[in-house]
């Protein structure tokens, strides 16, 4: 592996970007049809060969000593890496062991791996203003719109190609600071969960039975829980005839890039202002919008406010088998979250009024667990901790444990579920291995 210099990758990318904007310039004169994003990488890389072969010539002319193949390669990686990737943020990204990435500044990096380990790692831009300026391009070119990133928008949310989820702020710390979150699991299934341990088999059987009978399900857990890959493996086991609508934040789930599984689906993705402060849409206004539009389900990525109303309503409405996930410590708490964010809605509905509407519409809460293994050296472990059946209300929610740790840590059936004829139609049966 070559050395990179990264001003000399800087300089490059300029120069390839300035002929890719001008041969889109003389595309559009001529009234030809603009390259798709797949055409137009294929084209940036002939045009960073020549970029290449261009400075090999300019070295050679004056005495010194060209790049070898080896570097060339390393160095066009690189540069398109920096036109259409995440620059020097690239490799880690490319390392299947990265599990999250951690930067407090260009030069200072933090990189959590899949074992546990957490290391510092080397820059990932010259300067701060770099920083902001790789962060800026991926605001524009990631997502369904554009998201601005600048002292008037100091805040920045979204998705990156491989799935992986970045947030990141300026001017209200001292320093840019980012956070990356992978997503390893791409296509989950349940199955992959019981493999690893984060589900025991027969809670895998349960969750399948659940989702096939059109359980409303929230999946709940703290940050970095697994919250996300659990609720892809969930909708995984949806049937693929029925229409889904996710509504997210910033585009996640990706239950759309995988048409063999789920040919109908319609993705939305919450809109941020304009610098004029026009154009928002809500994520309130986005579920409301979901049930004009036929869904057989709708599954919001995470409830963070006002849109729990909106989503309690429509599950409570008929649109059984929806999926959502939400920030607590354990699955009682979950009750609590969710009246609180019922209070600050523009509904301001009151506990009482929240409780029963919860009641109404969730069937399940399924907690998820982040902890240190420490019979296995310490390494990350995700568990399926507990399910909470909600039963019905009495001011606040009636609910019974399902599923509970016992002594030895694993989680088992707890108490009898009420709708149990209803799962047994699905294939699941109380105490089965």
């Amino acid at each position: 592996m070559t050395d990179v210099n990264h001003q000399l990758v800087k300089r490059f990318r300029q120069d390839a970007g300035d002929r890719i904007a001008e041969q889109r310039r003389i595309d559009q004169a001529g009234g030809l049809r603009a390259m798709t994003p797949e055409d137009e990488r294929h084209y940036a890389r002939a045009v960073i060969a020549q970029v290449l072969e261009d400075y090999v010539r300019e070295e050679i002319s004056q005495g010194r000593a060209p790049l070898d193949a080896q570097a060339e390669e390393d160095y066009a990686a690189a540069v398109h890496a920096a036109l259409f990737g995440v620059g020097r943020l690239q490799p880690l990204l490319d390392n299947p062991e990265v599990e999250n990435i951690d930067i407090n500044g260009c030069d200072q990096v933090f990189v959590g791996y899949a074992d546990g380990r957490e290391e510092r790692s080397e820059p990932v831009a010259e300067t701060d203003e770099e920083l902001i300026e790789l962060i800026q391009v991926l605001g524009a070119y990631s997502g369904l719109s554009s998201r601005p990133f600048d002292a008037a928008n100091p805040q920045l949310d979204l998705r990156l190609p491989d799935g992986s989820r970045l947030s990141a702020v300026m001017d209200v710390t001292r320093r840019p600071a980012l956070s990356i979150r992978r997503a390893r699991l791409g296509k989950v299934f349940l199955a992959d969960l019981v493999g690893n341990g984060t589900v025991t088999p027969e809670m895998g059987r349960f969750l399948v039975a659940a989702v096939r009978a059109r359980k409303n399900i929230m999946i709940a857990g703290s940050t970095n829980a697994g919250k996300t890959t659990l609720l892809r493996a969930l909708a995984n086991e949806i049937p693929a005839d029925e229409r889904l609508i996710t509504v997210e934040r910033a585009l996640e789930l990706g239950l759309d890039q995988f048409p063999e599984l789920h040919p109908n689906v319609v993705a939305f993705e919450e809109r941020l202002p304009n610098s004029e402060g026009q154009g928002y849409i809500s994520m309130a206004e986005l579920v409301r919008r979901s049930l004009r539009m036929n869904p057989s389900r709708v599954i919001v990525g995470e409830v963070l406010g006002d849109e729990i109303v909106t989503m309690l309503n429509a599950m409570s409405q008929g649109n059984d088998g929806s999926l959502s996930t939400i920030h607590a410590n354990s699955s009682a708490e979950v009750f609590n979250r969710i009246s609180t964010y019922a209070l600050q809605a523009n509904e301001r509905l009151p506990i009482e009024a929240s409780q029963m509407l919860i009641a109404g519409a969730v069937n399940f809460v399924v907690f998820i667990h982040r902890r240190n293994n420490y019979a296995t050296g310490g390494r990350l472990q995700r568990l399926v901790t507990s399910v909470r059946e909600v039963n019905g209300v009495d001011g606040r929610v009636l609910s019974s444990e399902v599923f509970a740790e016992g002594a030895d840590g694993v989680p088992r059936a707890h108490a009898a579920i009420s709708c149990a004829d209803e799962l047994a139609a699905f294939g699941y049966q109380p105490g089965w291995g």
